[in-house]
């Protein structure tokens, strides 16, 4: 196993981690904002009304967007920013290759991307069809029009990009960060979960039934992600699996506090966090072992390994 290893190859001093962490969130909130800012100047000359309505609530800026494309186009930008930033100073403040924050293996293995996409795409799709099954009455069909076409060609765009910044960023950067570290892959993955759950802690879904609620389920998606990771020395499974995820729920399902809101196809109308808490679960269990299986993981208990 390579990932995690080829960290010791690059410089780790802890300010580097501090600066590129900075680097990236500077520019994801500077040259990412940009489109926002465009569509915002646009909807207040059209509707000066619309700055009463993010004043009622500073954290919904779909008040400064006129459709979903420019919504959603608002929401993704940002990362789309901060992956390109990565990109660029990974090389000169770590000594690393981007390439080297990804995978363990001499390129990039697309194959593994695809399939895991493929493969979280079906459980996503057989979870939501059982669902539906025994509880019909809490999904009602929300947009079966032509948006619906124009709402999944952008996902299929723009939502790769935001999965793989965030998961280059945990999964890659920050796991092989803490590995220097302390010299283990546990306490990476523990750490990159909670991280990663904390990020999200800004969410609508936060807001709406509780930080403590929510936070069991972001941090599950990163333990799910990092073990992952881990078996399979790379991100790429990872990276597949987060971006079929969302663009699944943006074109499939939405409810009312989504992070993505979209017209998806369906609305579900009532959230249970501990029923989804257990889906993920589940839909997470099957998936690693269908990996482990198709791509011929090492055992379970590599995780406890130290780094040599």
């Amino acid at each position: 196993m390579n990932h995690l290893e080829l960290a010791f190859t690059g410089k780790n001093n802890f300010w580097r981690y501090l600066v590129m962490i900075a680097a990236v969130f500077i520019a994801s909130n500077t040259v990412g904002a940009i489109p926002l800012l465009i569509f915002g100047a646009l909807t207040l000359a059209d509707n000066p009304d619309a700055i009463n309505k993010l004043a009622e609530n500073p954290s919904d800026m779909s008040a400064l967007t006129q459709d979903p494309y420019s919504g959603l186009l608002s929401l993704l930008f940002p990362f789309i920013a901060g992956l390109i930033a990565f990109i660029i100073l990974v090389k000169p403040i770590n000594n690393r290759s981007f390439r080297m924050t990804v995978t363990g293996s001499p390129r990039i293995r697309w194959n593994h991307y695809f399939v895991s996409f493929v493969v979280w795409t079906f459980l996503s799709f057989l979870y939501l069809v059982m669902y539906m099954r025994v509880d019909p009455s809490n999904f009602f069909l929300n947009n079966a029009s032509i948006t619906l076409l124009y709402i999944a060609f952008m996902a299929v765009a723009l939502i790769p990009f935001q999965a793989a910044f965030e998961e280059v960023l945990f999964r890659g950067y920050l796991m092989q960060g803490f590995a220097t570290i302390v010299g283990n892959r546990w306490f990476p993955l523990i750490m990159t979960s909670v991280l990663f759950g904390l990020l999200h802690g800004i969410n609508p879904e936060v807001k709406e039934y509780g930080f403590f609620t929510m936070m069991p389920q972001y941090i599950l998606f990163g333990l799910i992600f990092g073990v992952a990771t881990l078996l399979d020395d790379g991100a790429e499974i990872a990276m597949g699996a987060h971006a079929a995820n969302n663009i699944f729920l943006v074109i499939m399902v939405t409810q009312k506090s989504s992070a993505l809101p979209t017209p998806a196809l369906y609305e579900q109308l009532n959230i249970n966090p501990w029923t989804e808490f257990t889906g993920l679960l589940l839909t997470g269990l099957v998936f690693i072992l269908i990996m482990k299986v198709i791509f011929k993981w090492p055992k379970f208990s590599v995780l406890l390994t130290r780094i040599s």
